[in-house]
Protein backbone atom coordinates (compact mmCIF):
# COMPACT_ATOMS: atom_id res chain seq x y z
CA UNK A 1 0.00 0.00 0.00
CA UNK A 2 1.62 3.56 -0.79
CA UNK A 3 1.72 6.51 1.37
CA UNK A 4 -1.44 7.69 0.27
CA UNK A 5 -3.77 4.81 1.02
CA UNK A 6 -2.33 4.63 4.35
CA UNK A 7 -3.16 8.08 5.36
CA UNK A 8 -6.76 7.50 4.03
CA UNK A 9 -6.73 4.50 5.89
CA UNK A 10 -5.99 6.22 8.99
CA UNK A 11 -8.67 8.92 8.53
CA UNK A 12 -11.18 5.98 8.40
CA UNK A 13 -10.08 4.39 11.22
CA UNK A 14 -9.93 7.60 13.94
CA UNK A 15 -13.50 8.58 12.01
CA UNK A 16 -14.97 4.61 12.49
CA UNK A 17 -13.73 4.22 15.83
CA UNK A 18 -15.02 7.42 17.63
CA UNK A 19 -11.16 7.82 18.63
CA UNK A 20 -11.21 12.22 18.93
CA UNK A 21 -11.07 15.25 21.13
CA UNK A 22 -14.89 14.89 20.98
CA UNK A 23 -14.97 11.06 22.79
CA UNK A 24 -12.84 11.77 25.84
CA UNK A 25 -14.73 12.10 29.03
CA UNK A 26 -14.66 15.27 31.38
CA UNK A 27 -11.47 15.20 33.15
CA UNK A 28 -9.16 16.96 35.85
CA UNK A 29 -6.52 19.42 33.38
CA UNK A 30 -4.70 21.83 33.52
CA UNK A 31 -6.94 24.86 32.59
CA UNK A 32 -5.49 28.07 33.74
CA UNK A 33 -2.00 29.03 32.47
CA UNK A 34 1.25 29.02 34.79
CA UNK A 35 2.91 32.42 34.62
CA UNK A 36 5.46 32.38 37.64
CA UNK A 37 7.41 35.65 38.78
CA UNK A 38 10.60 33.40 39.32
CA UNK A 39 13.28 32.02 37.21
CA UNK A 40 14.08 28.16 37.34
CA UNK A 41 17.19 29.56 39.43
CA UNK A 42 15.28 30.73 42.18
CA UNK A 43 14.13 29.30 45.75
CA UNK A 44 10.58 29.85 44.81
CA UNK A 45 10.77 27.43 42.32
CA UNK A 46 12.68 24.78 43.73
CA UNK A 47 9.99 25.27 46.70
CA UNK A 48 7.17 25.63 44.32
CA UNK A 49 7.71 22.29 42.03
CA UNK A 50 9.14 20.30 45.31
CA UNK A 51 5.55 20.15 46.50
CA UNK A 52 3.63 20.42 43.48
CA UNK A 53 4.87 17.14 42.48
CA UNK A 54 4.86 15.56 45.72
CA UNK A 55 8.60 14.52 45.93
CA UNK A 56 11.21 17.62 47.47
CA UNK A 57 14.73 18.19 45.87
CA UNK A 58 17.58 16.37 47.64
CA UNK A 59 20.74 17.27 47.92
CA UNK A 60 24.55 14.89 46.98
CA UNK A 61 23.71 12.82 43.91
CA UNK A 62 25.10 11.77 41.22
CA UNK A 63 23.79 11.41 37.68
CA UNK A 64 25.87 10.13 34.87
CA UNK A 65 24.50 10.31 30.89
CA UNK A 66 24.94 7.53 28.89
CA UNK A 67 24.01 7.85 24.91
CA UNK A 68 22.48 4.84 23.08
CA UNK A 69 22.25 1.12 23.93
CA UNK A 70 25.78 -0.60 23.97
CA UNK A 71 27.19 1.90 26.47
CA UNK A 72 23.88 1.67 28.74
CA UNK A 73 23.38 -1.61 28.60
CA UNK A 74 26.61 -2.76 29.63
CA UNK A 75 26.42 -0.40 32.53
CA UNK A 76 22.54 -1.66 33.86
CA UNK A 77 24.41 -5.45 33.13
CA UNK A 78 27.56 -4.60 35.82
CA UNK A 79 24.81 -3.47 37.88
CA UNK A 80 22.51 -6.44 37.76
CA UNK A 81 25.44 -8.89 37.98
CA UNK A 82 26.80 -6.81 41.07
CA UNK A 83 23.76 -7.28 42.93
CA UNK A 84 23.74 -8.20 46.56
CA UNK A 85 20.13 -7.48 47.75
CA UNK A 86 17.83 -6.19 45.25
CA UNK A 87 16.50 -5.80 41.81
CA UNK A 88 13.46 -3.72 40.71
CA UNK A 89 12.50 -3.19 36.95
CA UNK A 90 9.65 -1.65 35.46
CA UNK A 91 9.69 -1.04 31.37
CA UNK A 92 7.44 -0.31 28.68
CA UNK A 93 9.49 -2.38 26.19
CA UNK A 94 10.86 -5.57 26.53
CA UNK A 95 11.59 -7.98 23.47
CA UNK A 96 13.63 -11.25 22.62
CA UNK A 97 16.68 -11.19 21.23
CA UNK A 98 19.99 -10.94 21.75
CA UNK A 99 19.71 -8.10 24.33
CA UNK A 100 16.60 -9.74 25.58
CA UNK A 101 18.79 -12.82 26.27
CA UNK A 102 21.59 -10.99 27.73
CA UNK A 103 18.94 -9.35 30.50
CA UNK A 104 17.44 -12.47 31.44
CA UNK A 105 20.31 -14.52 31.77
CA UNK A 106 21.73 -12.05 34.33
CA UNK A 107 18.83 -11.50 36.44
CA UNK A 108 17.94 -15.39 36.40
CA UNK A 109 21.85 -15.76 37.59
CA UNK A 110 20.88 -12.95 40.48
CA UNK A 111 17.37 -14.80 41.18
CA UNK A 112 19.78 -18.10 41.91
CA UNK A 113 22.07 -16.44 44.00
CA UNK A 114 18.83 -14.92 46.46
CA UNK A 115 18.74 -11.96 44.99
CA UNK A 116 14.98 -10.99 45.27
CA UNK A 117 14.15 -9.38 41.61
CA UNK A 118 11.03 -7.95 40.99
CA UNK A 119 9.97 -7.23 37.78
CA UNK A 120 6.72 -5.01 36.30
CA UNK A 121 6.73 -5.06 32.48
CA UNK A 122 3.37 -3.53 30.17
CA UNK A 123 1.65 -6.13 28.75
CA UNK A 124 1.90 -4.79 25.06
CA UNK A 125 5.44 -3.47 25.75
CA UNK A 126 6.46 -7.36 25.99
CA UNK A 127 4.44 -8.78 23.31
CA UNK A 128 7.52 -9.60 22.11
CA UNK A 129 9.06 -11.37 24.92
CA UNK A 130 8.71 -14.97 24.56
CA UNK A 131 7.17 -17.62 27.02
CA UNK A 132 10.46 -19.16 27.30
CA UNK A 133 12.02 -15.78 28.27
CA UNK A 134 9.57 -15.76 31.40
CA UNK A 135 9.36 -18.99 32.13
CA UNK A 136 12.76 -19.01 32.74
CA UNK A 137 13.44 -15.76 34.81
CA UNK A 138 10.26 -17.37 36.94
CA UNK A 139 11.90 -20.85 37.45
CA UNK A 140 15.00 -18.93 38.64
CA UNK A 141 12.77 -16.87 41.09
CA UNK A 142 12.33 -13.61 39.45
CA UNK A 143 8.51 -12.55 40.44
CA UNK A 144 7.12 -10.56 37.07
CA UNK A 145 4.31 -9.09 36.52
CA UNK A 146 2.60 -7.73 33.40
CA UNK A 147 0.63 -4.26 33.73
CA UNK A 148 -2.60 -3.86 32.44
CA UNK A 149 -2.97 -7.05 30.34
CA UNK A 150 -5.59 -6.56 27.54
CA UNK A 151 -8.53 -9.61 28.26
CA UNK A 152 -11.42 -7.76 28.96
CA UNK A 153 -12.64 -4.04 27.53
CA UNK A 154 -15.48 -2.04 28.10
CA UNK A 155 -17.24 -0.30 25.20
CA UNK A 156 -19.01 3.01 25.32
CA UNK A 157 -19.99 5.26 23.26
CA UNK A 158 -18.70 6.32 20.57
CA UNK A 159 -17.60 2.75 20.40
CA UNK A 160 -14.23 3.85 22.06
CA UNK A 161 -11.68 0.75 24.13
CA UNK A 162 -11.30 1.80 27.50
CA UNK A 163 -8.45 0.28 29.16
CA UNK A 164 -5.92 -0.46 26.68
CA UNK A 165 -4.54 2.89 26.29
CA UNK A 166 -3.11 3.32 29.55
CA UNK A 167 0.31 1.59 29.74
CA UNK A 168 3.21 1.90 31.64
CA UNK A 169 5.91 3.54 29.48
CA UNK A 170 8.36 3.80 32.34
CA UNK A 171 11.66 2.55 32.02
CA UNK A 172 13.45 2.46 35.60
CA UNK A 173 15.57 0.50 37.27
CA UNK A 174 17.15 -0.15 40.65
CA UNK A 175 19.83 -2.19 42.37
CA UNK A 176 20.03 -2.85 45.97
CA UNK A 177 18.20 0.62 46.52
CA UNK A 178 21.19 2.37 45.60
CA UNK A 179 21.72 2.66 42.42
CA UNK A 180 18.97 3.62 39.27
CA UNK A 181 18.55 3.30 35.60
CA UNK A 182 16.10 6.37 34.20
CA UNK A 183 15.63 7.30 30.12
CA UNK A 184 14.28 6.52 27.71
CA UNK A 185 15.86 3.30 26.73
CA UNK A 186 14.20 -0.24 26.58
CA UNK A 187 15.34 -3.65 26.53
CA UNK A 188 15.29 -4.44 22.98
CA UNK A 189 17.69 -5.20 19.93
CA UNK A 190 16.33 -1.88 18.13
CA UNK A 191 18.17 0.14 20.86
CA UNK A 192 21.50 -1.89 20.40
CA UNK A 193 24.37 -0.18 18.87
CA UNK A 194 25.86 2.97 18.66
CA UNK A 195 22.93 4.88 16.91
CA UNK A 196 23.86 3.38 13.90
CA UNK A 197 21.33 3.99 10.93
CA UNK A 198 17.92 1.46 11.78
CA UNK A 199 18.69 1.79 15.32
CA UNK A 200 17.83 4.31 18.36
CA UNK A 201 19.22 7.54 19.45
CA UNK A 202 18.51 7.35 23.10
CA UNK A 203 20.09 8.68 26.01
CA UNK A 204 19.87 7.27 29.47
CA UNK A 205 21.09 8.08 32.88
CA UNK A 206 23.00 6.11 35.96
CA UNK A 207 21.90 7.89 39.03
CA UNK A 208 22.86 7.25 42.69
CA UNK A 209 22.51 9.45 45.93
CA UNK A 210 19.30 10.13 48.07
CA UNK A 211 17.41 10.07 44.97
CA UNK A 212 17.04 6.38 44.48
CA UNK A 213 15.03 6.28 47.04
CA UNK A 214 12.13 8.38 45.59
CA UNK A 215 12.95 6.03 42.32
CA UNK A 216 12.78 3.07 44.27
CA UNK A 217 9.53 4.31 45.70
CA UNK A 218 7.71 4.71 42.37
CA UNK A 219 8.07 1.18 41.61
CA UNK A 220 6.81 0.61 44.96
CA UNK A 221 3.67 1.92 44.71
CA UNK A 222 3.01 0.56 41.42
CA UNK A 223 4.23 -3.15 42.90
CA UNK A 224 1.72 -2.36 45.72
CA UNK A 225 -0.73 -2.39 43.10
CA UNK A 226 0.40 -5.46 41.16
CA UNK A 227 0.82 -7.84 43.69
CA UNK A 228 -0.71 -6.40 46.95
CA UNK A 229 2.55 -6.64 48.31
CA UNK A 230 4.42 -3.82 49.93
CA UNK A 231 8.28 -3.60 49.80
CA UNK A 232 10.14 -2.20 52.80
CA UNK A 233 13.40 -2.95 54.40
CA UNK A 234 16.80 -2.38 53.86
CA UNK A 235 17.10 -4.35 50.83
CA UNK A 236 15.19 -2.28 49.45
CA UNK A 237 15.62 1.89 51.17
CA UNK A 238 19.01 1.47 52.34
CA UNK A 239 20.47 4.38 54.04
CA UNK A 240 21.73 6.46 51.41
CA UNK A 241 25.36 8.34 51.74
CA UNK A 242 26.07 11.41 49.39
CA UNK A 243 27.27 10.63 45.86
CA UNK A 244 27.53 14.04 44.42
CA UNK A 245 26.73 17.41 44.75
CA UNK A 246 24.04 17.42 42.33
CA UNK A 247 20.07 18.57 43.22
CA UNK A 248 17.41 16.51 42.37
CA UNK A 249 14.05 14.91 42.19
CA UNK A 250 11.80 11.68 40.70
CA UNK A 251 8.63 11.91 40.36
CA UNK A 252 5.52 9.49 39.09
CA UNK A 253 2.64 10.57 37.05
CA UNK A 254 0.04 8.71 35.73
CA UNK A 255 -3.55 9.18 34.75
CA UNK A 256 -4.78 7.45 38.55
CA UNK A 257 -2.17 8.50 40.37
CA UNK A 258 -0.01 11.65 39.92
CA UNK A 259 -2.26 13.10 37.08
CA UNK A 260 -1.51 16.28 35.18
CA UNK A 261 2.08 16.02 37.19
CA UNK A 262 3.99 15.37 34.48
CA UNK A 263 1.94 18.09 32.30
CA UNK A 264 2.67 20.51 35.52
CA UNK A 265 6.43 19.61 35.74
CA UNK A 266 6.84 21.19 32.02
CA UNK A 267 4.92 24.06 32.02
CA UNK A 268 6.33 24.96 35.36
CA UNK A 269 9.23 25.06 33.92
CA UNK A 270 8.62 26.75 30.64
CA UNK A 271 6.66 29.33 32.19
CA UNK A 272 10.05 29.72 34.82
CA UNK A 273 12.40 30.15 31.98
CA UNK A 274 14.41 33.51 31.59
CA UNK A 275 16.71 32.81 28.98
CA UNK A 276 16.70 29.54 27.31
CA UNK A 277 14.77 26.11 26.82
CA UNK A 278 16.10 23.44 24.88
CA UNK A 279 13.69 20.51 23.96
CA UNK A 280 15.34 16.48 22.42
CA UNK A 281 11.71 14.76 22.28
CA UNK A 282 11.05 11.85 20.11
CA UNK A 283 6.93 12.78 20.17
CA UNK A 284 6.06 16.66 20.20
CA UNK A 285 2.73 16.68 19.96
CA UNK A 286 2.14 19.85 22.26
CA UNK A 287 -1.35 20.41 23.85
CA UNK A 288 -2.71 24.14 23.67
CA UNK A 289 -1.37 24.48 27.14
CA UNK A 290 2.12 23.99 26.05
CA UNK A 291 2.10 25.97 22.93
CA UNK A 292 0.87 28.85 25.04
CA UNK A 293 3.63 28.24 27.72
CA UNK A 294 6.11 28.08 24.32
CA UNK A 295 4.94 31.02 22.65
CA UNK A 296 4.95 33.14 25.98
CA UNK A 297 8.35 32.28 27.03
CA UNK A 298 9.12 33.55 23.16
CA UNK A 299 7.47 36.39 23.75
CA UNK A 300 9.32 36.82 27.05
CA UNK A 301 12.73 36.83 24.45
CA UNK A 302 13.60 33.09 25.29
CA UNK A 303 14.85 31.08 23.02
CA UNK A 304 13.39 28.20 22.24
CA UNK A 305 14.70 25.33 20.69
CA UNK A 306 13.53 22.06 19.63
CA UNK A 307 14.99 18.65 18.12
CA UNK A 308 12.67 16.11 16.80
CA UNK A 309 13.51 12.90 14.62
CA UNK A 310 14.09 13.63 11.00
CA UNK A 311 12.68 9.81 10.55
CA UNK A 312 9.57 8.19 12.30
CA UNK A 313 8.59 5.00 13.15
CA UNK A 314 4.98 6.90 13.33
CA UNK A 315 4.03 8.84 10.65
CA UNK A 316 0.79 9.66 12.54
CA UNK A 317 2.21 11.10 15.67
CA UNK A 318 4.47 12.92 12.68
CA UNK A 319 1.78 14.38 11.15
CA UNK A 320 -0.34 15.20 14.56
CA UNK A 321 2.91 16.96 15.42
CA UNK A 322 3.12 19.07 12.51
CA UNK A 323 -0.47 19.93 12.82
CA UNK A 324 0.52 22.01 16.00
CA UNK A 325 3.85 23.62 15.00
CA UNK A 326 1.93 26.93 13.40
CA UNK A 327 1.34 29.30 16.08
CA UNK A 328 5.17 28.10 17.58
CA UNK A 329 7.09 28.68 14.13
CA UNK A 330 5.60 32.03 13.53
CA UNK A 331 6.86 32.52 17.36
CA UNK A 332 9.93 32.08 16.63
CA UNK A 333 10.47 28.23 18.04
CA UNK A 334 13.55 26.51 16.42
CA UNK A 335 12.53 23.51 14.71
CA UNK A 336 15.61 20.81 14.24
CA UNK A 337 14.84 17.13 12.70
CA UNK A 338 17.34 14.45 13.35
CA UNK A 339 18.58 13.21 10.17
CA UNK A 340 21.23 10.05 10.90
CA UNK A 341 18.48 7.57 12.17
CA UNK A 342 15.47 6.99 14.56
CA UNK A 343 15.26 9.92 17.65
CA UNK A 344 13.85 8.42 20.72
CA UNK A 345 15.37 11.42 23.63
CA UNK A 346 12.68 12.72 25.97
CA UNK A 347 14.98 15.58 27.75
CA UNK A 348 14.24 19.48 28.36
CA UNK A 349 17.29 21.83 29.53
CA UNK A 350 16.34 25.60 31.21
CA UNK A 351 18.49 28.34 31.22
CA UNK A 352 21.44 26.35 31.49
CA UNK A 353 20.77 24.87 34.61
CA UNK A 354 17.48 22.96 35.10
CA UNK A 355 17.04 19.75 33.26
CA UNK A 356 14.19 17.24 33.51
CA UNK A 357 14.83 13.27 31.85
CA UNK A 358 13.32 10.15 31.65
CA UNK A 359 10.16 8.67 29.95
CA UNK A 360 7.76 11.46 29.53
CA UNK A 361 6.99 12.19 25.88
CA UNK A 362 5.93 15.72 24.86
CA UNK A 363 2.24 14.35 24.02
CA UNK A 364 -1.39 13.98 25.52
CA UNK A 365 -0.71 10.27 25.79
CA UNK A 366 2.59 10.86 28.30
CA UNK A 367 0.84 13.91 29.64
CA UNK A 368 -2.34 12.38 30.78
CA UNK A 369 -2.99 8.52 29.93
CA UNK A 370 0.52 6.66 30.82
CA UNK A 371 2.15 6.24 33.91
CA UNK A 372 5.27 7.48 33.49
CA UNK A 373 8.73 8.69 35.51
CA UNK A 374 11.44 11.67 34.99
CA UNK A 375 14.33 13.05 36.72
CA UNK A 376 14.76 16.47 37.31
CA UNK A 377 18.14 18.01 38.16
CA UNK A 378 19.55 21.43 39.18
CA UNK A 379 22.45 21.58 38.11
CA UNK A 380 24.76 23.67 35.96
CA UNK A 381 27.58 21.13 35.11
CA UNK A 382 25.05 18.29 34.24
CA UNK A 383 22.83 20.90 32.26
CA UNK A 384 26.44 21.86 30.27
CA UNK A 385 26.79 18.19 29.94
CA UNK A 386 23.51 17.95 28.10
CA UNK A 387 23.74 20.65 26.07
CA UNK A 388 26.80 19.53 24.52
CA UNK A 389 25.24 16.25 23.33
CA UNK A 390 22.22 18.19 22.34
CA UNK A 391 24.52 20.74 19.94
CA UNK A 392 26.18 17.56 18.45
CA UNK A 393 22.42 16.22 17.47
CA UNK A 394 21.80 19.75 16.44
CA UNK A 395 24.89 19.95 14.22
CA UNK A 396 23.46 15.89 12.42
CA UNK A 397 20.37 17.31 12.05
CA UNK A 398 18.45 19.91 9.41
CA UNK A 399 16.87 22.94 10.36
CA UNK A 400 13.27 23.39 9.16
CA UNK A 401 12.64 27.14 7.75
CA UNK A 402 9.22 28.70 8.35
CA UNK A 403 9.33 28.95 4.35
CA UNK A 404 9.31 24.93 4.11
CA UNK A 405 7.12 25.01 6.73
CA UNK A 406 4.77 26.85 5.13
CA UNK A 407 4.97 25.27 1.74
CA UNK A 408 4.22 22.05 2.54
CA UNK A 409 2.38 19.99 -0.24
CA UNK A 410 -2.00 20.17 -0.53
CA UNK A 411 -1.79 17.01 0.44
CA UNK A 412 0.56 17.15 3.36
CA UNK A 413 -1.20 20.09 4.62
CA UNK A 414 -4.77 17.99 4.94
CA UNK A 415 -3.65 15.22 6.54
CA UNK A 416 -2.14 17.26 9.45
CA UNK A 417 -5.28 18.70 9.62
CA UNK A 418 -7.34 15.89 9.75
CA UNK A 419 -4.94 14.18 11.86
CA UNK A 420 -4.28 16.86 14.26
CA UNK A 421 -7.30 17.04 15.44
CA UNK A 422 -7.30 13.12 17.00
CA UNK A 423 -3.73 14.75 18.36
CA UNK A 424 -4.55 13.87 22.68
CA UNK A 425 -4.92 9.68 21.49
CA UNK A 426 -1.67 9.14 19.52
Amino acid sequence: MNQLGLHLLLVAWVFASGFGCSALPAEKRIRHSIRPDYSVNEPEFRNSISQLLGSPLVESNSVVEMLNGDRVFDAMLEAIRGAQSSITIEQFIWSSGKIGTRFVEALSERARAGVKVKIVVDSLGSLKLHRSDVSRMKKAGVVLERFNPPIVFRLTLPFKLLGINRRTHRKLMVVDGRVGFIGGVCLSDKWAGNAEPGQWRDTHFRVEGPVVGQMQGIFAGHWLKARSEVLHGPAYFPELKPAGNMVAQSFASGPKEGAEKARLAYLLSIGAARKNIRLSHAYFVPCKSAIDALVRARERGVKVELIIPGKSDNFAVRSAGRSRWSRLVKAGVEFYEYEPTLYHCKIMIVDDIWSTVGSINFDEKSFRHNDEANLNILDRNFAAALTQIFEDDKSKSRHITIEEFKNRSLLTRFMDFVVGKFHSEL
